[in-house]
């Protein structure tokens, strides 16, 4: 992992589903979930997904900003958007240099088969743009409850 917890976050810049610009830096002031996830429309992908728009009230009840990062294009950004109806920002580092900047870009296996991708991973930032908390080996179903139920500990 490049990136530790009381560290102040790196920046960047990247594009949503609707070819506007995000950065970073631009939700100082507020809490920031930034999760990275593999690729839009898989099974733990998609759950995961829809379990934070399922739950986005209450990310909204503690001023916490929702980003979501794949490598995935931003068309397919803008259909996976679409299709679950989720509210939240979702940004295409197509490039990958968000993920390997943020060290979870690495070597997976799956069935055997080993290949680079995104470990799904997440960061909570708090408004002075510090990382209070790092999830690694994100369990989709659980995640967001999980992050709430840290915000209820620090954003109070």
């Amino acid at each position: 992992m490049n990136v530790k917890e009381r560290e102040i976050a790196p920046d960047f810049e990247l594009l949503d589903k609707d070819n506007k610009v995000h950065k970073l830096s631009d939700y100082r002031g507020e809490w920031v979930l930034l999760y990275f996830y593999p690729k839009d429309n898989t099974p733990g992908c998609t759950k995961q997904a829809c379990d934070i728009r399922d739950n986005f009230l209450e990310f909204k009840k503690f001023n916490c900003v929702v980003i979501g990062i794949s490598t995935d294009s931003i068309k397919s950004h803008k259909k996976f958007a679409e299709k679950y109806n989720l509210p939240f920002i979702l940004l295409s580092d197509s490039e990958k240099k968000v993920v390997k900047n943020y060290g979870i870009w690495k070597k997976r296996k799956v069935m055997g088969i080993q290949y680079e991708g995104t470990e799904r991973t997440s960061f909570l930032i708090n408004p002075e743009g510090r990382i209070v908390k790092i999830y690694e080996k994100v369990n989709p179903i659980k995640h967001a409850q999980i992050v709430i139920d840290d915000l209820k500990k620090y954003a109070s």
